[in-house]
């Protein structure tokens, strides 16, 4: 579904994706990891169009939309949410979800209604639709940040480091939500540091250093490989 081809971004002198090539699936749970600065989140603004690269090519259902703006690529399929939850603090939690759904989704006015709605209660927040984004505690931000994502009807979900800050239990329930998202049959990329909750969704891991994917394939298989312990625990390699 998604393929990222040589992609290479640098800022000055810092290399920031060197050549990389990936590739999900339709359908496919992919989990990310890496240090601080890895070039995690900037993978996420090649892919969304917030940054275009410097060479390489991305395809989207073996359509080349490297040019694309994020707009296009939103309406394209790709839904993104970010590590820090960007909602309209002045809008109610339904309204955020119709803006995503009717100018990011392109819907019908009637067919946005009924997707936020089921939107609302695939992520648990029916109860607070009508509540300010802006009045809202963490956890619920982060599941508007999801429920944002959602609006939009995506066939491919990236989610930057969504558990981050989360308490144990409050990890878990987005786990489940995730999980019964993935099962519908939507790709998702998943950044986390919070392994413990990606390796309960994915099936695949990669992971990047100093902006180069340096392993990847079975998630547990993965965290043993001397790749990984080298990066998290000094061990030489």
């Amino acid at each position: 579904m998604l393929e990222l081809h040589a992609i290479s971004k640098r800022f000055g002198a810092i290399v920031v994706a060197d050549a990389i090539d990936l590739t999900l699936s339709s359908g496919e749970a992919l989990g990310v990891i890496g240090p601080n600065g890895a070039g995690k989140s900037t993978l996420f603004n090649l892919v969304t169009g917030l940054l275009r690269p410097d060479a390489g090519r991305i395809a989207l259902d073996g359509v080349d939309i490297t040019g694309l703006s994020p707009e296009a690529r939103c309406r394209a399929g790709i839904g993104r949410s970010f590590q820090i939850p960007q909602p309209f603090d002045h809008l109610s939690v339904f309204e955020n979800l119709a803006v995503a759904a009717l100018f990011g989704g392109g819907l019908s006015e009637a067919d946005a209604i009924q997707h936020c709605g089921r939107t609302l209660d695939l992520t648990g927040l029916e109860a607070k639709a009508n509540r300010l984004a802006g009045s809202l505690p963490l956890l619920d931000r982060k599941r508007l940040e999801l429920a944002r994502a959602l609006a939009t009807k995506p066939r491919t979900l990236l989610l930057d480091e969504i558990a981050g800050g989360l308490t144990d239990a409050e990890c878990h329930e987005l786990v489940e939500t995730i999980r019964t998202i993935h099962a519908e049959g939507v790709g998702i990329i998943w950044i986390e540091h919070v392994v413990h909750a990606l390796l309960a969704v994915v099936q695949r891991l990669v992971v990047l250093n100093f902006g180069k994917v340096v392993a990847q394939g079975v998630p547990n298989e993965v965290m043993r490989s001397r790749e990984v312990e080298t990066i998290y625990m000094g061990v030489p390699a």
